[in-house]
């Protein structure tokens, strides 16, 4: 399994591989850390240090033989956290076990628990662990609408679509109608959309998503860095694109959910924009402790580059809105 280089620890960071595995019914394996360590009696997720001049790969193997006895078949990259402790540093390096071999065993006598990526908040963690519990709440595409057009009811069946082909996260981009039009768009697209159990977020000011009760907000650039605080409870879904560091750390200095970079590709619709290309993206995924979605020219056959490249999964307006929301005559 090769995977593009990302940045090694510095100084005393202590580097962890992580490993999210999943049972049959989308529960995710929990350990419980030992009360006389670091953060003790807290629940994690299974791993544990990368030893000197040790691949992340070859310790995830170990630490979870280890631990719970497995054997690991495959994995892929997730997020990578970097988190500062009054006491520590640590950088967690963090995949998702996509197929192992074994029955998870806490063979350090560790209490072990399945629980549901919804659920995970009525348990207790490191503060690290945050980024990795949000990232496993969401799924690796992100479908930004096209335009409705003149034509509402077309663009509600594209939609719909585009949910019954499994789009669980979804951004309404209309900006293009008068205000009222866009508002009562976007409260029967959301009503087609808790009826699939996605997410729906308005791209728009704050005072129209409160005037829909919008489950969630998308922040261009400019609005995001006239923000001084997140601006929707955590209940509510927040997100922005961005296409600088500045932007993205000031998208973590609020305590945003999950970002968009782009441009990764050179795009059609802005082909004067330089893209940022992979290594653009890894970069900036290196100085973010959120999510990242990749923007430009992306489609579903990119998926598995953004995530070597550090990213949550791709975004995309042509590639998704047209494909999974395509009219069957």
């Amino acid at each position: 399994m090769s995977i593009a280089p990302a940045s090694a620890p510095t100084g005393d960071e202590v580097h962890v591989a992580v490993g999210i595995l999943s049972n049959a019914r989308g529960e995710v394996l929990l350990t419980r850390r030992p009360d006389h360590v670091h953060q003790g009696g807290l629940w994690e997720f299974p791993g544990g240090k990368v030893e000197a001049a040790e691949t992340i790969q070859a310790a995830l193997q170990r630490e979870l033989h280890e631990e719970l006895g497995i054997t690991v078949l495959s994995a892929r990259p997730l997020i990578r956290i970097r988190h500062a402790y009054p006491d520590k540093r640590v950088l967690l390096d963090v995949w998702r076990v996509d197929r192992y071999q074994g029955e998870p065993r806490g063979l350090e006598a560790q209490p072990l628990c399945w629980t549901a990526p919804e659920a995970l908040n009525r348990l207790s963690f490191p503060a690290a662990d945050a980024p990795i519990i949000n990232a496993l709440r969401l799924p690796s595409l992100y479908l930004i609408t096209g335009g409705p057009a003149d034509h509402p009811a077309v663009f509600l069946y594209r939609l719909e679509r585009a949910l019954e082909r499994g789009i669980r996260l979804l951004q309404l981009r209309a900006g293009q109608l008068p205000e009222a039009a866009l508002l009562d768009l976007y409260r029967q697209a959301q009503a087609l959309a808790r009826r699939h159990g996605a997410i729906l977020l308005l791209n728009g000011s704050l005072e129209q998503a409160l005037a829909v009760q919008a489950d969630g907000l998308h922040l261009s650039a400019s609005r995001l860095l006239a923000l001084h605080s997140r601006p929707l409870p955590a209940d509510r879904r927040v997100a922005a694109s961005c296409h600088t560091e500045a932007e993205l750390r000031h998208a973590c200095r609020l305590g945003l959910d999950f970002v968009v970079v782009s441009p990764v590709k050179r795009t059609s619709s802005h082909p004067e924009t330089p893209p940022l290309g992979w290594e653009g993206l890894r970069a900036l995924t290196e100085t973010a402790n959120l999510p990242v979605y990749a923007l430009g020219g992306m489609t579903p056959a990119d998926l598995e580059r953004a995530w070597r490249h550090g990213a949550q999964g791709i975004a995309a307006i042509r590639s998704l809105w047209h494909w999974f929301s395509m009219i069957v005559e």
